[in-house]
C-alpha cells in the first residue's frame, strides 16, 4: 500500500475537530475544600520562606483562620439551601453537595479546629534549653537518640510542618464523604491518609514506638488502599463507569445507553459482588471495624496523642460518610447482599471491641478498643437503611468526635518524667490529686459508656432506635449487651481514679495553655449539651439525612 494511499485514508477518516468543552466547576460550592487546600499550600510556603522563630505563630494563625473560614462557608452553603432544596452534583459529577456531605464537612472542620488546639499546645513539657516544646519531634529526619537530634533540641527546632499536614488531611476528609465517583473517592482517600501516616511518626517522646506505629499504619493502609483500587477496577468493569449514579442504574437495570466495547462484561454479577466487597473492605479498614482493626491499638498508642485524638475523631467521620454514600446511593439495589455481611461485621465489632478492651492496661489502647466498639454501634445505624438511619449516624459521629478529642486531650495532661503517663496503674488516685481533671475525664468516659444526660446516650439511643425500626432488633440486643460490657471498663477507670490511694511517685497533672483548655472545655460543653438537649441537633441531622442522587 503506497504512502499516498495511507495519507488519503488519514485525511478522509479525520473528522473536523469540534472544540473541547471547558470543565464547569462550581467554585462557590466547593469553597470549604478550596479554602483548606489553599491554606495548606500557604503553610508549605511558610516553611520555605518564614524565619524559624516566627513559623509556629504564622502556621497556627493561618490554620485556625482557614478552618473557621471553611466552616463559615459550610454554614453559608447550608443556609443557602444546598443541604436540602438545592442539593445537586457539582464539579462535573465528581462531588455531591447535599445534606450529609455538608453536615459531615462541618463536623470534620470543627474536629480539625479542636485538634489544631491540641497540636499547638506548648506548655505541657518542661522547657528544653529555654525553648517551649510541643508533642512533636524537634527534627523529624534525625535518628532517635542521635547527636543530630540532641543538637536540634538544643537549638530549639520544632516541626511546624504538622500544621500544613493537618490541613491536607482535613482537605482529603472533606472530599471523601462527598465524592460522587469512585476515582474522586480514591484520590481523597490517599490525600488524607498520607499526611496521617507522617503525623503518626513525629512524637517527641518514645520516638521509636511512634515510628513503628507509622510504619504499621502505612503498610496496612497501603494494603487497604490496594484492595479499594482493585474493587474500583472491578466495579468499572461491571458498570463501564466510575460514576455512582451510573453504577446504581446498572445495578437496578435502568441503564439506557451501553458502550458496545463494554457490553460483554457489563452486568456481570461476579464483578459487582467482588468489587463491592473490596471497596467496602477498604472503608471498613478506615473506620477500624473488626476484622480490619488490627492497626488501631498500635497506632493509637504509638502516635503523638494530639494526632491520635484528631485521627480517631475525623477519620471515622469521613470514612462513615463515604460508606453511607456508597451503600445508600450506589448499592441500594443490593441491600439483600450487603446487609447480612454488615450484620456480621457490626456484631463482631461491637463484641470484639468491648471484650478485648477489658484486658487493656494502657489508657490509649483502651480508648482504641473503645473506638472499635463504637464503630460497631455506628454500623448498627448504617444497617437501618432508612432516612432515620442516616441522620442517627450523622448525629452519633458529631457527638463522638468531640468526646474523643476531649478525652485524648485529657490524656496529654497526666505526665511523669518520661512524658505522658498512659499506664492505667499511674492513674490511680488521680481524683484526689487533681479532682477537676479526673472529673472531666469521668464525664468523657460516661459519654463513651452511653450514660443518660451525655451525648453518648443520645447518639446510641438514636442509632439503636433506627436499627430496631429497620428490622434489626437482634442486632440492637447485642449492641445493648456490648454497651454493658463496655460500661464495665469505663466505670473501672473512674473507680480507679476516685477510690484508689494515690501513689507517692505517681504522675503530675500539667497545667495546659488556654488552647488545650479550650479543646477540653468544648468537648465537655458539647457532650453535656447534646446529652441534655439533643433535639435541635437531632432535627438538624434529620434535615441533612437525604443523599442527592
Amino acid at each position: 500500500m503506497s504512502t499516498a494511499a495511507v495519507h488519503s485514508l488519514w485525511t478522509t477518516a479525520a473528522e473536523p475537530i469540534s472544540k473541547i468543552p471547558a470543565p464547569k466547576i462550581e467554585y462557590g460550592q466547593l469553597s470549604p475544600t478550596l479554602i483548606i487546600v489553599g491554606a495548606a499550600i500557604v503553610g508549605v510556603l511558610f516553611e520555605a520562606f518564614v524565619p524559624r522563630k516566627s513559623r509556629y505563630y504564622a502556621q497556627v494563625f493561618v490554620s485556625a483562620v482557614a478552618l473557621c473560614a471553611a466552616f463559615a462557608a459550610v454554614v453559608a452553603l447550608a443556609a443557602d439551601g444546598y443541604g436540602t432544596t438545592k442539593a445537586h452534583i457539582a464539579a462535573m459529577g465528581a462531588i455531591a453537595v447535599d445534606g450529609p456531605s455538608l453536615f459531615l464537612q462541618g463536623t470534620i472542620l470543627l474536629a480539625g479546629l479542636v485538634g489544631l488546639f491540641t497540636f499547638a499546645e506548648r506548655r505541657l513539657d518542661p522547657e528544653a534549653h529555654g525553648n517551649r516544646v510541643d508533642s512533636f519531634a524537634a527534627q523529624a529526619a534525625a535518628v532517635p537518640g542521635s547527636d543530630t537530634e540532641k543538637a536540634a533540641v538544643k537549638a530549639g527546632f520544632t516541626t511546624t510542618e504538622v500544621f500544613p499536614l493537618l490541613l491536607f488531611a482535613v482537605a482529603g476528609m472533606l472530599v471523601f464523604p462527598s465524592a460522587n465517583d469512585l476515582l474522586t473517592l480514591f484520590v481523597a482517600l490517599e490525600v488524607f491518609s498520607l499526611p496521617l501516616y507522617l503525623l503518626c511518626a513525629l512524637a517527641r517522646r518514645k520516638r521509636l514506638m511512634s515510628q513503628e506505629a507509622a510504619v504499621k499504619y502505612f503498610l496496612l493502609g497501603a494494603f487497604a488502599s490496594a484492595f479499594t483500587l482493585f474493587g474500583i477496577a472491578m466495579l468499572y468493569g461491571y458498570a463501564g463507569s466510575v460514576s455512582y449514579a451510573t453504577i446504581a442504574q446498572v445495578v437496578d437495570g435502568t441503564v439506557t445507553s451501553v458502550d458496545p466495547a463494554l457490553a460483554n462484561t457489563m452486568g456481570n454479577d461476579a464483578l459487582l459482588l467482588i468489587g463491592t466487597a473490596m471497596v467496602v473492605m477498604g472503608l471498613l479498614f478506615k473506620v477500624g471495624a473488626v476484622p480490619f482493626h488490627m492497626w488501631t491499638p498500635d497506632v493509637y498508642q504509638g502516635a503523638p496523642t494530639p494526632v491520635t485524638g484528631f485521627m480517631a475523631a475525623a477519620t471515622k467521620v469521613a470514612a462513615f460518610g463515604a460508606l453511607l454514600r456508597l451503600l445508600y446511593v450506589v448499592l441500594p439495589g443490593m441491600r439483600w447482599d450487603w446487609r447480612p455481611v454488615m450484620w456480621g461485621v457490626a456484631i463482631i465489632t461491637m463484641l470484639g471491641g468491648a471484650i478485648v478492651a477489658i484486658t487493656q492496661t494502657d489508657i490509649k489502647r483502651l480508648l482504641a478498643y473503645s473506638s472499635i466498639a463504637h464503630a460497631g454501634f455506628i454500623l448498627a445505624g448504617v444497617i437501618a437503611t432508612s432516612k432515620d438511619g442516616v441522620s442517627s449516624v450523622l448525629f452519633y459521629l458529631a457527638a463522638y468526635s468531640f468526646v474523643t478529642i476531649g478525652a485524648f486531650a485529657v490524656v496529654t495532661l497526666v505526665r511523669d518524667a518520661g512524658g505522658e503517663a498512659t499506664h492505667l496503674s499511674k492513674w490511680a488516685g488521680l481524683g484526689r490529686r487533681s479532682p477537676l481533671v479526673a472529673a472531666v475525664f469521668a464525664v468523657f468516659l460516661l459519654a463513651f459508656a452511653g450514660i443518660p444526660l451525655t451525648s453518648g446516650f443520645a447518639g446510641k439511643f438514636a442509632v439503636f432506635k433506627a436499627a430496631a425500626e429497620g428490622g434489626a432488633v437482634p442486632l440492637v440486643v447485642i449492641g445493648v449487651i456490648s454497651s454493658a460490657i463496655a460500661a464495665f471498663f469505663y466505670i473501672r477507670v473512674i473507680v480507679l481514679m476516685f477510690f484508689s490511694e494515690p501513689r507517692p511517685e505517681g504522675p503530675t497533672v500539667a497545667v495546659p495553655s488556654p488552647l488545650t483548655m479550650a479543646a477540653i472545655g468544648l468537648g465537655v460543653a458539647v457532650t453535656l449539651v447534646l446529652g441534655v438537649a439533643p433535639q435541635y441537633f437531632l432535627n438538624l441531622a434529620s434535615q441533612a439525612g437525604v443523599f442527592v442522587r
